[in-house]
């Protein structure tokens, strides 16, 4: 298959154009839409509906849906009553580099807002995944995670109490637990990791401010020390559009 010159490198093959040239009506907005935002800087308001609709010669409900997909794909986003060019999204590596770190790599500011801290007797199967006899009493961090005070995840982490007896009482809610942990002489050694896309709960959703229909990207990780002994049991909720993960791999 032939690419036209200006083809750019991940961007889809003929732009997402099938080659019996038939697109919707609102695709073909949406791509001069794309083409309007690039040349656009982060913040920037994009026209009103009723003025691409009248740029373009379509109805306002076919830019509705043009608009409306860029925003789930992190283009643009809601701003009051008008919508603005969102910015490139953040890359968070899939390493065991903090949220932190990553956040910062790109000139961001991070942030956490607490939800809640909690002690409890560890169930079965979190037991099992944590090392732990059942019933041992072990801590659950929640927080929201920002960056540049925008709402973009939420994340959960379960540890084990008597690795961390005074986590209520040291740690500070809005800092990076690993730097927490790396303080108390305990690093972080290898971690499993899976991601997966799902949509968020209405109690999740509310938390990190996105509709319930924003694809939203789930990680769960189990991390142990350089022992090699279970450390942490993480449930990361990242927003679909302000978020991409990257890893390098090795042959």
């Amino acid at each position: 298959m032939d690419h036209p010159n200006d083809h750019v490198p991940g961007a889809p093959v003929r732009s997402g154009v099938p080659e019996h040239g038939r697109v919707p009506k609102y695709y073909a907005v949406k791509v001069r839409i794309a083409s309007l935002v690039a040349e656009l800087e982060r913040g920037d308001p994009i026209p009103t509906e009723r003025d691409l609709a009248e740029r373009y010669g379509v109805a306002r409900e076919t830019v509705r849906q043009a608009v409306r997909e860029l925003v789930l794909e992190g283009r643009l986003r809601r701003q009051g009553r008008g919508t603005v060019v969102a910015g490139p999204k953040l890359e968070q590596p899939l390493s065991l580099a903090s949220y932190t770190e990553g956040v910062r790599r790109q000139g961001r500011t991070p942030g956490r807002t607490l939800v809640s801290l909690d002690r409890f007797r560890c169930p079965p199967a979190l037991a099992a995944e944590l090392g732990l006899t059942p019933g041992e009493p072990v801590w659950h961090l929640e927080r929201v995670l920002l960056a540049d005070d925008e709402r973009v995840g939420l994340e959960s982490t379960y540890v084990a109490v008597a690795r961390v007896p005074r986590l209520d009482t040291e740690f500070d809610p809005d800092s990076s637990f690993y730097r927490y942990l790396r303080a108390r002489g305990i690093a972080v050694g290898d971690a499993d990791e899976r991601v997966e896309t799902v949509l968020a709960t209405p109690r999740e959703a509310l938390l990190v401010g996105t509709p319930p229909a924003l694809p939203m990207l789930l990680i769960h990780r189990v991390s142990r020390d350089t022992a090699g002994r279970p450390l942490e049991r993480v449930r990361g909720l990242y927003r679909g559009d302000r978020f991409s993960f990257t890893a390098r791999l090795r042959g």
